[in-house]
């Protein structure tokens, strides 16, 4: 499998793109780690907690006294947020250098398609498009027009999931993209910014570009094809047979290429 290119061209050409990267990766790994912080504090709370419980027939209770309840709590902070405030530290100094490289070409680094969608490849799109339908169908308008603003889609699109009707590198994707870009030029041109994006945007729904290497090709893939799996079981049931006979075809190509996909990559996280 091959990794696909950007369809529209950076206005700020390779170097560009490359910053762009850096900040997708940046905001990845801060939001990996507050994950892995999390699970260490939890684990050393429940650690620490029962030793000081096995403590007392052995030395008693009043080594700890009032104050045992918050030992396991305080070593918790102690393991897990240590690690995650020096990595917050180095995300800010990481996060400002590359802010600062945009902003000398002229880009702003809270609005990543603002100019259009040059740093994204098919597959993020795909991903970004389908998980903008997820939220219209659980009525998120607020989280839905986040992706309404910042990069052109509206309800009205001829995409599709649940099962998927575009795929990445298809024409079909290509005519989408010019009709997200046009809309996005449209509120430019009448003045309109769209919202500031950040670490708390990204971890929900990896709004900043992302390089795809064969291995994050494949978890994307994996997770667009994830949501419309969700969205046909929910609209049509589990069984095949109640998929209407025009959509069924692509549904069995979306449940087959998941399925493969999990095989390949093993259960999500």
């Amino acid at each position: 499998m091959g990794v696909q290119r950007p369809r529209t061209p950076d206005a700020s050409g390779e170097e560009a793109l490359a910053l762009w990267y850096e900040l997708g990766r940046a905001y990845a790994e801060a939001g990996g780690g507050g994950r892995r912080a999390w699970k260490l504090g939890f684990t050393v709370v429940c650690v620490v907690g029962a030793l000081v419980l096995l403590s007392a027939p052995v030395f008693g209770t009043a080594w700890a006294g009032p104050f045992a309840p918050v030992i396991p709590v305080a070593a918790g902070l102690v393991c897990g947020g240590g690690p995650f405030v020096r990595e917050r530290l180095r995300l800010r100094g990481r996060v400002g250098v590359v802010r600062g490289l945009l902003a000398e070409k002229g880009l702003d680094a809270s609005r990543p398609a603002r100019d259009g969608l040059g740093a994204y490849y098919d597959a993020q799109l795909v991903l970004l498009r389908s998980e903008y339908e997820y939220l219209l169908s659980r009525g998120a308008g607020r989280s839905a027009r986040l992706f309404e603003e910042s990069f052109g889609f509206a309800p009205e699109d001829p995409f599709e999931a649940g099962p998927l009707s575009v795929l990445p590198d298809t024409e079909e994707l290509r005519a989408l993209r010019r009709r997200w870009e046009a809309r996005i030029s449209s509120r430019k041109e009448r003045g309109a910014r769209p919202p500031a994006l950040g670490l708390r945007e990204d971890s929900a729904y990896r709004v900043f570009p992302r390089e795809m290497t064969v291995p994050a090709e494949l978890s994307t893939r994996r997770a667009y094809l994830g949501i419309s799996n969700n969205l046909l079981v929910e609209r049509y049931g589990r069984d095949p047979g109640s998929t209407p006979e025009g959509l069924r075809r692509r549904a069995r190509r979306d449940r087959r290429e998941y399925e493969a996909l999990v095989r390949k990559t093993g259960p999500r996280p």
